[in-house]
């Protein structure tokens, strides 16, 4: 009986072309993933912003004041349609 056993390794086909594509594609777009999650969770420095506004010259022009709000339109344009003669 024991003789009858076959524990020999099942016969796995080489990975295609495209099955290799997806595979290394499914790697590359979980790495994506997980370096963007890591971008919202993990604060940044914001001293390259600071930097960049030291070496403008702050005028009172470049200094806007928040104007008064604008009345919003809440209504839609109406469709124009043609008059049936």
């Amino acid at each position: 009986m024991a003789a009858e056993l076959d524990f020999s390794p099942p016969e796995i086909p080489e990975p295609t072309f495209m099955e290799n594509v997806l595979r290394y594609g499914l790697f590359f777009g979980a790495i994506f993933q997980l370096i963007c999650v890591l971008a919202i969770i993990l604060p940044v420095s914001k001293s390259h912003k600071a930097d960049s506004d030291s070496f403008e010259p702050k005028n009172s022009e470049t200094v806007k004041k928040p104007k008064a709000a604008a009345p919003q339109i809440s209504k839609k344009p109406k469709k124009e349609t043609k008059k049936k003669r």
